[in-house]
């Protein structure tokens, strides 16, 4: 915690205190004094502790309110247009009512959206009771930031209508492409007294393109049906308030939340690092269940068929039927997943980004520690270089003996040396971030003595300086750090430095995530077994809060621009514009004073071969296609659906086509010649479940082609020093520092 936070927290907890006993008798029988008590506590941690906090005037009420009511619709297909003007008269309340007036918005927005869902959940029954025609040429536009909310009724209706078909649509058309690779498959013999195959005729029975069509408006009315009953079993009063509270605190930045006190619970057990399950992170996307993350070692990971985007279809335990989970909230798909122990079978159906279905079976398992641990491997060719892969900047803060990542990498480092590597790659691609100590520790194996990063609070006058202090120096020679937009924090902090130090060259995406911001948790509950109150206070929950703010140490913050690679490589997940910048209530970028630090000095140019390696990235037709093809699927992606099924199926066709290529083209022609580390080979195929785990992670290493690249920029570094060494050092151009 922030040295000048400390006091105002203590104020602030007088505060809450002082709030806590003004409704201390009317609190714990009432639940709207209970939510009022929250709501004005909240408020007191975002205006007095917040890094930087937005006023919370008649502006915040109004971002406040459209956040709420997207949260809650953000299809637009629950509330009419009458309940959106309506609840302008809130435009210039909420504010006060988190300053301690009584809290109306909530309730009036929370029932006007129950009695509209009561609504909207009666129309799919008649909707779905009669064929559709997929032969008439309509549209529908899913994303509900390019819709209005509807006027009417009829039109509401119209809405579901199309969404309906569309679903629909969506199922039958997969049915139909399964029935026609069946065919192919089986061999079907005329159906005669003598010639029937049995056989063959169980296998396939071909079904008419009318029965298809019922059976998908029949799944499609289970779906929406339980999809219905999710969202009124999940939204109660509770649970709804929760969402209201995190609109205000969402409106503030980010990553700031409120956790009610299961949700505290949740967050703590997931802090604890113990997963169970598959090792998959589930986000809601459009009222779709899609792959969010991998939890590196998981049985997830581990298979390599599932990957970041994928839509979940199916739940299946063993081989019981599986259900579909289309409409499920994210919790109830989580639930199902994990729902068995260490060891049994769960079947997953997804949709791949490129429309194809495919059933994934994995076994649950607790993911072991060790998976998430530093690993290296070596990579033979022009130069010998060695790879470093750091999936999180992991500390044991429980045990001082623990693992530590500087300490792992520091002895992948020596093993690498011992291997006589002439460079270093280091992949922190995915990579979300972690202990500052640790970045800062590892980062001082690869400098000399100095800053690492600047750490501000509020109101503070002079930055706190992270640094080096260890003039030793583990590794000089080489290095190149590999980032796309899932580096976060510790790992934007560790790339900065390198970068501005000209220690290495970084290569990867366009910028990496650009989340510069630190977060406390914060109880919002008072210590209620003061002598003032005659019994303890029921729990509040937590917030967690911004504090801080990172800073390169030439001033710049890394916070929403992130770090931008010395040589950019074209993306494929540039498409999910999942970055800092694309939240609209992110912290702005802003820089403080450079501190003083001296630039590496070595026997090769990192500007020269950041230019060199940018014009070969540019001219590499592999990824002037790879742009290209990335380009066609977004813009794929912006447009509206044909419900016509010959115009639906050529559009899927094309998708799935320019999906395949871009697969295709992400894998290198020649493989990477790419071997362990001989100091490792014993341990590694001593045990039959870590050998074939590194039998995959080799593979999926010859196969990378943003690791060819990097490895062609180590190339060039060695290329350069070994050229420096005989015939003295390269001129770097004057327009460049």
């Amino acid at each position: 915690m922030s040295k000048k936070f400390f006091p105002v927290f203590l104020v602030l907890s007088g505060t809450i205190l002082f709030l806590a006993f003004q409704t201390q008798g009317r609190a714990d029988d009432n639940p709207k004094s209970k939510n009022e008590k929250i709501l004005q506590n909240v408020g007191i941690l975002l205006e007095e502790g917040h890094f930087s906090p937005k006023l919370i005037d008649d502006g915040f009420s109004k971002l406040v309110l459209n956040r709420f009511i997207a949260d809650l619709d953000d299809d637009k297909t629950i509330f009419l247009q009458s309940d959106i003007d309506s609840f302008k008269r809130f435009d210039t309340k909420i504010d006060n009512e988190i300053h301690g007036e009584k809290l109306e918005s909530f309730y009036t927005i929370s029932e006007s959206y129950t009695r509209r869902l009561n609504e909207a959940s009666t129309y799919y029954k008649a909707i779905l009771s009669k064929p559709f025609d997929f032969s008439r040429d309509e549209n529908i536009v899913l994303d509900g930031e390019k819709a209005a909310y509807p006027v009417t009724d009829d039109e509401r209706k119209e809405v579901w209508r199309k969404r309906l078909k569309y679903l629909v649509l969506t199922k039958y058309s997969d049915m139909i492409d399964d029935r026609e690779k069946n065919k192919t498959k089986v061999n079907i013999v005329a159906v005669t007294d003598t010639g029937v195959n049995k056989k063959d005729k169980e296998k396939f029975v071909y079904k008419a393109d009318s029965t298809l069509e019922r059976e998908a408006r029949d799944q499609v009315r289970k779906q929406i049906e339980r999809y219905f009953t999710t969202l009124k079993n999940h939204n109660t009063t509770d649970e709804l308030f929760s969402s209201f509270v995190n609109a205000v605190t969402g409106s503030m930045d980010p990553h700031s939340n409120y956790f009610a006190p299961v949700d505290s619970r949740g967050f703590t057990e997931m802090m604890s690092g113990k997963f169970y399950g598959i090792g998959a992170q589930l986000r809601e996307d459009q009222s779709k269940i899609k792959i969010a993350s991998l939890v590196t070692g998981g049985p997830a990971w581990k298979s390599g068929e599932l990957g970041v985007d994928d839509e979940i279809i199916k739940i299946g335990q063993g081989t019981a039927e599986p259900v579909d989970v289309t409409g499920y909230a994210v919790s109830d798909a989580v639930k199902l997943i994990r729902g068995a122990e260490k060891g049994t079978e769960v079947r997953i159906t997804v949709r791949k980004p490129g429309g194809n279905l495919k059933i994934i079976i994995l076994k649950r398992d607790e993911i072991k520690l060790d998976d998430t641990f530093a690993k290296s491997a070596v990579i033979k060719g022009e130069h010998k270089i060695g790879y470093i892969y750091l999936p999180e900047f992991y500390m044991d803060f429980e045990d001082p003996k623990g693992a530590r990542c500087s300490d792992d990498v520091a002895r992948e480092v020596e093993k690498l040396k011992a291997e006589n590597v002439e460079g270093i790659v280091i992949d922190l691609r995915g990579n979300g971030g972690g202990s500052l100590p640790e970045v800062v520790k590892m980062a001082g194996l690869f400098i000399e003595d100095g800053p690492i990063c600047q750490v501000k609070g509020r109101d503070e006058k002079q930055p706190y300086q992270w640094k080096d202090r260890d003039k030793t120096v583990l590794y000089d020679g080489p290095l190149t750090v590999m980032v796309d937009e899932f580096s976060a924090s510790a790992s934007e902090i560790f790339a900065a430095a390198i970068q501005d130090y000209k220690r290495g060259i970084i290569v990867g995406s366009t910028s990496t995530y650009g989340k510069g911001t630190v977060q406390r948790t914060i109880p919002i509950t008072p210590e209620s077994d003061n002598v003032l109150f005659n019994k303890k206070g029921e729990d509040l929950g937590t917030v967690k809060l911004t504090l801080q703010k990172f800073y390169r140490i030439n001033g710049g913050a890394t916070q929403l621009r992130g770090v931008v690679p010395d040589v950019v490589i074209p993306d494929r997940m540039e498409l999910a514009k999942s970055r800092e910048k694309d939240n609209p209530t992110s912290l702005s970028w802003d820089e403080i004073a450079r501190v003083d630090y001296k630039r590496w000095t070595s026997t090769y140019s990192t500007d020269l071969v950041a230019i060199a390696a940018t014009e070969q990235v540019k001219t590499n037709t592999t990824f002037k296609k790879m742009r290209d093809k990335i380009d066609s699927i977004d813009k794929e992606n912006d447009r509206a659906y044909s419900l016509n099924i010959v115009k639906y199926q050529l559009a899927q066709k094309q998708l799935k086509t320019r999906y395949k290529q871009l697969d295709d083209l992400l894998k290198l022609s020649n493989q990477l010649n790419v071997k362990n580390i001989e100091a490792d080979n014993a341990k590694l195929t001593a045990d039959k479940e870590k050998a074939e785990k590194n039998k995959r992670f080799l593979n999926t290493l010859k196969d990378d082609i943003y690791v060819d690249e990097a490895v062609k920029v180590t190339n060039k570094m060695i290329t350069q020093s070994n050229i420096a060494l005989n015939h003295g050092p390269l001129v770097v151009p004057a327009n460049k520092n």
